[in-house]
């Protein structure tokens, strides 16, 4: 099986910016990572004068199978509730939802993919 990405683009008011990365990274990530399908996640900020929404975040799981039962878990349910009581409707706006399958992989100093090798075999 295939890793899968889940990756959430998100935005909020100036004003919240320490508030919400306090929250995200203390409460919302933490909340998440209960579901043992998690491997990874990590957060970006977008770059100074880049398009785009502010903050986006990717979860790693293992398969697309770990994805669809995070997706029915009682661990998003909880973190989704938490949110909306936490940020109400207004407080965050998520500007894109995604998951996606890996292709591959390149790492500096092992240019050949895996995918190459394998056909030099």
């Amino acid at each position: 099986m295939k890793p899968v990405v889940h990756v959430v683009a998100t935005q909020c008011r100036s004003e919240n910016e320490k508030k919400f990365n306090k929250w995200y990274n203390e409460t919302h990530i933490p909340m998440l990572l209960k579901f043992k399908g998690i491997t990874e996640v990590n957060r970006y900020q977008v770059l100074s004068g880049s398009p785009g929404p502010r903050y986006l975040a990717s979860y790693r799981f293992e398969s697309q199978d770990d994805f669809e039962a995070f997706q029915k878990s009682p661990e998003l349910a909880a973190a989704i509730s938490e949110m909306k009581e936490t940020w109400g409707e207004n407080g965050i706006d998520i500007k894109f939802i995604g998951q996606y399958e890996l292709i591959n992989t390149w790492r500096s100093g092992n240019l050949k993919s895996k995918w190459l090798r394998r056909l030099q075999v």
